[in-house]
């Protein structure tokens, strides 16, 4: 009998996973997406209608005035900039042109000075040479495209003098259901999501860390003034490049989005996790954790929350 804490390696399921995903959708990265300043603004504007769920980010991520924090796949700035005016520095790691040159417009329409900018993938930076560790907090919030996510995190712990936050995503979202149902009318083959959160657990539990899971549903509504602006949006993400592709975007746009309040509105959601932990040097294993931390019998508090 399979013992799946034992006889599977969580990290190759990963990594398979993660591969079968590239494969269907060869070229459409983060990076890629978001390289253009348009794309990052209008990214900026959409995070900035669900400022309540940045504020309570901010709120229940443990930092004080004199916290150093690290934020990988920082975007345009949505939390790094809410951080940084709390936390005492803010070093960000955002690969995306786009998305770094708006994180410093931004910088400079808040007054904020605190922040450093690391323009390189997470699997690019060398923790000693690239960043200024140890940080109080590090924070990955669904920026977790990492092919080898085992050694992403082992790198996350090498920077970290505390806390660290992940949030990732449970289950098919309204996108991936949109991408399935549009991806063999666009390219010709079945769209494949990448690995979820039930996959991360048990990678962290392999390494020995049995951390605290929050899981929430978020609705995430984008509103168009029109419908050419909403094939404009979503053609990077669908990677809808020719004219025929996204003649295919537009028809599925037009019934799938409703006229709502003078805008065109496609309504989504998807359940979300928050997995964070404690790093504790002293009496703890070799991932920095508490020593009853631990314990195979011990297993994470798993909440509700509205957030």
């Amino acid at each position: 009998m399979i013992d799946p804490g034992k006889d599977i390696d969580w990290n190759e399921i990963w990594k398979s996973q993660m591969k079968r995903s590239r494969e269907s959708s060869p070229g459409r990265d983060c990076a890629r997406i978001w390289s253009s300043k348009e794309s990052a603004l209008r990214f900026w504007d959409m995070c900035k209608k669900e400022q309540n769920r940045i504020e309570r980010v901010i709120w229940e991520t443990d930092i004080t005035e004199k916290s150093r924090v690290l934020d990988i796949g920082a975007g345009p700035g949505t939390l790094a900039i809410p951080l940084a005016q709390k936390a005492t520095h803010v070093t960000a790691v955002e690969p995306a042109d786009g998305m770094c040159s708006v994180m410093r417009e931004k910088m400079a329409e808040y007054g904020v000075e605190n922040i450093t900018i690391v323009q390189k993938r997470w699997e690019e930076v060398d923790v000693a040479s690239d960043l200024d560790p140890p940080y109080d907090v590090v924070v990955a919030s669904f920026s977790l495209g990492m092919f080898d996510i085992r050694n992403a995190i082992e790198k996350m712990i090498q920077a970290s003098s505390r806390y660290i936050y992940l949030y990732h995503f449970a289950g098919e979202s309204t996108w991936s259901g949109m991408w399935k149902e549009l991806w063999p009318r666009l390219h010709g083959r079945d769209y494949i999501c990448g690995p979820m959160s039930d996959v991360l657990y048990n990678v962290l539990y392999q390494m020995g860390i049995y951390p605290n899971i929050t899981t929430f549903r978020m609705k995430h509504d984008q509103r168009h003034s029109t419908l050419e602006d909403a094939v404009a949006e979503l053609a990077p993400q669908a990677r809808a490049d020719t004219k025929e592709q996204k003649a295919v975007l537009r028809d599925y746009l037009e019934k799938a989005m409703k006229w709502e309040e003078g805008a065109f509105v496609l309504n989504g959601s998807s359940i979300r996790v928050k997995i964070w932990w404690e790093k504790q040097e002293d009496r703890s294993c070799g991932y920095g954790l508490q020593e009853g931390q631990c314990c195979p019998d011990m297993r994470a508090d798993s909440t509700s929350s509205p957030f």
